[in-house]
């Protein structure tokens, strides 16, 4: 794999609502390869969303550099997934993930044709033309990944995607995430509470001290790419989370 991205030393300092000053990251240096995916964990506090927003360009007033291989355009590079679905409750599915290819010049039957491959690749064909009142947690979740992936982006940034749904559900998703990675082979970097699903997701996990955010460890996943259910059961897996719960304690 060739970097896809370098962060070097980058800090963030922000005033609090009393006027104090106050470190949120500090000297965080890594690297994000070109198609893999990579998991940020660490206590809460420690950064991590901080750190996703200045990657998608949301928040640029930090020290340090972000050196991509490549810079991104804005609006067409990077797509993000938040914890909250944040979908437009008057608008059905289908004009849910179209939203962010309409002003893109593409021809009304492209942004149709290209929404619906998209809903097929999450699993709602069935669901185009409903509302997000009618679908469920996990399934308005598939509609914002299939949202984000509209315009094709060469990375996807996902804060905390799944933390908000029921454990089968969760689970559930996190099979039909390595299965789009494994169609689109995108970059993507997810944030995440959970060492199970950083360690079963990623093929590399960044652990982030508490505040200030510092890197505590960047470990290699243990445990083959090609993923399912099972690998959770595995002496191997268990170790890893293990190592992963012992550094965030």
């Amino acid at each position: 794999m060739t970097d896809f991205l370098a962060a070097r030393n980058v800090g963030k300092v922000y005033t609090s609502a009393k006027g104090g000053q106050v470190t949120a990251l500090d000297d965080v240096s890594f690297e994000i390869q070109d198609h893999e995916i990579i998991a940020l964990i660490g206590p809460s506090g420690c950064g991590k969303s901080t750190l996703l927003r200045m990657i998608a360009g949301l928040d640029d007033s930090f020290t340090g550099e972000l050196n991509w291989a490549v810079p991104p355009k804005r609006g067409y590079d990077i797509g993000f997934v938040f914890q909250e679905p944040a979908l437009l409750p008057w608008r059905s599915v289908l004009k849910n993930v179209a939203l962010g290819l309409e002003s893109k010049g593409h021809s009304t039957a492209e942004i149709k044709q290209r929404a619906l491959d998209l809903i097929e690749m999450v699993g709602l064909r069935d669901f185009a033309s409903s509302y997000p009142s009618e679908l469920s947690g996990g399934m308005r979740q598939r509609v914002a990944i299939a949202r984000a992936l509209a315009y094709d982006p060469r990375i996807l940034l996902m804060d905390e995607p799944f933390g908000a749904l029921d454990a089968i559900t969760r689970d559930a998703l996190q099979d039909e995430l390595l299965q789009i990675w494994e169609q689109t082979h995108k970059t993507i970097v997810i944030v995440t509470h959970s060492v199970e699903e950083a360690a079963y997701l990623a093929d590399r996990v960044v652990v982030l001290s508490a505040r200030p955010g510092r890197i505590r460890a960047i470990h290699e996943v243990p445990v083959p790419r090609q993923r399912d259910a099972r690998i959770r059961d595995t002496a191997e897996f268990a170790a890893f989370t293990g190592v992963l719960r012992g550094e965030l304690e």
